[in-house]
């Protein structure tokens, strides 16, 4: 069980005011989940009744209305690749409930956190989102968009983090400058569209033809099938590339780039399961070698960039793309589709409260 331990937080409920009739109901103090006592396949995940989590003095207790779903919680969910395990837990998850995405209203917070108090609506990245309620740090967390549902909301941090340090910290994006986005359809991909747009770039991505339609949607200037058209047939190169989908091999790549161009590998979806790296470590090597400049991306959690998203946001540059939502019992459902490449943008679960 989930037994609350640290510092006392500031209750969700009030006493009562002495005016008479019955006292109010204590708060209650179990909540649904969805919680994985192993790694494996989606069977390893389960619904169930745990203590509500206590919250460190640095932290806020978040009354969850939306979770995204993203490939980094597959990965922490499945162990795989096994590298992961150095972080998430060598033999057991760590953390009983998976989740990372975000969005609801704070309702405790701790003794040291300034920034947020009871009632705010935010939205960032959690210790354990498929809940009804999941700590955070403060400095993980900003506050919602006006302009978004929570389910939009819970969409954006993860891989609105990534496709921004892709094209800006590692791409090194330049206004003007001709992008390809591989995997252009999913969860990061429609959020590095609109960013890279907003960045002043040429934009063409690459997807499966049932959604070139939606990449267009989106902003981007072309849209690649990948089944009719080879991007690396020599006809036009990028000066930079994000590659999200995992698969295609590093001399293709770099064919589609200029003779002095940048490639960015995103994740490694193929990429075997010691550490899910193998392209990468192979491109940063050969790096030094050639003119093309080929590297990787280990996204960070900076409460700068979720500002900076949450500006974009608010200033009509940037829109989650939703696929499809599900409740939380069916969140194993939504991991199955994910892990299936049946997403088109984000999938979200929506969390309805039982007391």
């Amino acid at each position: 069980m989930n037994t609350p331990t640290g510092p006392p937080a500031q209750s969700e409920t009030r006493a009562g005011d002495g005016s008479g009739g019955a006292p109010p109901a204590p708060p209650r103090q179990t909540m649904q989940a969805i919680v994985q006592a192993g790694y494996g396949s989606t069977d390893v995940l389960r619904r169930a009744e745990i203590d509500k989590p206590a919250i460190g003095a640095g932290e806020v207790l978040i009354r969850v209305r939306a979770a995204g779903l993203d490939r980094g919680t597959w990965h922490l969910m499945a162990g795989q690749p096994y590298l992961v395990r150095l972080v998430s837990g060598l033999r057991a998850p760590k953390n009983l409930v998976p989740g990372l995405d975000v969005a609801g209203t704070v309702v405790a917070v701790g003794p040291e956190v300034t920034r947020f108090k009871a009632g705010d609506e935010v939205f960032g990245i959690s210790k354990g989102s498929l809940a009804e309620y999941a700590p955070a740090r403060q400095d993980k967390l900003v506050p919602k968009p006006a302009n978004l549902s929570f389910g939009q909301a819970a969409a954006v941090a993860v891989s609105g983090l990534t496709a921004l340090q892709g094209l800006r910290d590692a791409g090194n994006l330049q206004q003007g400058q001709h992008v390809l986005i591989i995997g252009a359809s999913g969860g990061v991909g429609t959020f590095a569209v609109q960013i890279a747009k907003a960045l002043g770039a040429e934009v063409t991505g690459v997807c499966s033809a049932a959604k070139t339609g939606l990449v267009a949607s989106i902003g981007a200037d072309h849209v690649i099938d990948y089944a009719k058209t080879d991007l690396a047939d020599g006809t036009q190169r990028y000066d930079l590339i994000l590659d999200l989908a995992g698969n295609t091999p590093l001399p293709r790549l770099r064919r589609a780039l200029t003779p002095a161009g940048t490639l960015v590998i995103v994740g490694g979806e193929d990429a075997g399961r010691w550490t899910g790296m193998g392209r990468q470590l192979r491109a940063v090597a050969l790096s030094p070698f050639v003119r093309q400049r080929l590297t990787s991306l280990l996204s960070r959690q900076r409460q700068a960039d979720l500002e900076l998203l949450a500006q974009l946001i608010d200033a009509g540059q940037l829109t989650p793309v939703i696929g499809n939502t599900y409740p939380l019992h069916q969140a194993p459902d939504a991991m199955r589709d994910l892990r299936a490449g049946r997403a088109r943008g984000k999938l979200v679960i929506t969390v309805v409260h039982t007391g």
